[in-house]
């Protein structure tokens, strides 16, 4: 795997993946879509590829936390409704990924991002606000749900990207904070878990990257702790709007890169 190993890493770009590791547990128990900066940070300082193969155990460590943290919250028969989708998702981002270059990657990815984004705030403003999720029985909820399903597995495996995604399909069906972060947690623990095989098949996990997981994961948990107090104070209005903004700076980052 064309990487650095931990020893030939500079303290400055240490510190700026283990800022990106903290920020991973924030955005796991606070603000879901604000890994994006942190996807930015680890291909900064790694090589674009090798970055994601590096970042998803740091990924994986948030998604625990998150997971001990609202467990409680969970709505599982949207995530039932969606994981046939997202495991087409993930096959179709592992195919991109053995021809695809870093600029196609970035760019399909942010394009995604973006048009999401704005296909969200649209239909909250068309749309009267309605205290429990979309139900997932109907056909317009299934068809949601394996459209966003398919696209959250394919930039989760090409980029690491998936948060943002996934962010505006529970943001569009309706979900409040504590059910936000509850679905996405256990979604994203066990999306992420099913990547590894793939991953390893490419090459982009090995030893080398799990020793600088390694180094990093611990500063995940003071990130998780962060979020977890910050979000008991965030009302559900700007809780929204935090998510929406994290994804479209996370889309027009990877767009001008």
């Amino acid at each position: 795997m064309d990487t650095m190993t931990l020893w030939h890493i500079t303290g400055w770009e240490f510190a700026a993946l283990a800022f990106a590791a903290l920020l991973v547990g924030f955005s796991k128990t606070a603000v879901s879509g604000a890994n994006t900066v942190s996807l930015a940070i680890f291909a900064a300082v790694l090589p674009a590829r090798a970055s994601t193969g590096v970042l998803l155990p740091v990924l994986i460590a948030g998604d625990v936390l998150a997971v001990l943290t609202y467990r409680r919250h969970a709505h599982w028969p949207t995530l039932w409704r969606l994981f046939p989708a997202v495991a087409a998702g993930v096959v179709f981002g592992t195919l991109f990924l053995v021809w695809a270059d870093d600029q196609i990657v970035r760019t399909s990815i942010g394009a995604i991002l973006l048009m999401m984004a704005a296909v969200t705030v649209w239909r909250r403003r068309i749309a009267d606000k309605e205290d429990e999720p979309d139900s997932v029985t109907t056909r317009s909820g299934r068809v949601k749900a394996r459209s966003y399903g398919v696209l959250g597995g394919f930039t989760t495996m090409v980029a690491n990207a998936g948060g943002p995604v996934m962010s505006m399909y529970l943001l569009s069906a309706g979900f409040r904070k504590l059910g936000f972060l509850g679905t996405s947690a256990f979604f994203f623990l066990i999306v992420n878990v099913s990547k590894v095989p793939f991953s390893a098949g490419l090459g982009l996990i090995d030893g080398r990257s799990l020793l600088l997981d390694a180094a990093l994961v611990i500063f995940v948990v003071p990130g998780a702790a962060l979020g977890k107090w910050a979000v008991d104070r965030i009302n559900q209005r700007l809780f929204e709007q935090l998510v929406i903004a994290a994804t479209v700076v996370g889309g027009l980052q990877l767009l001008l890169r």
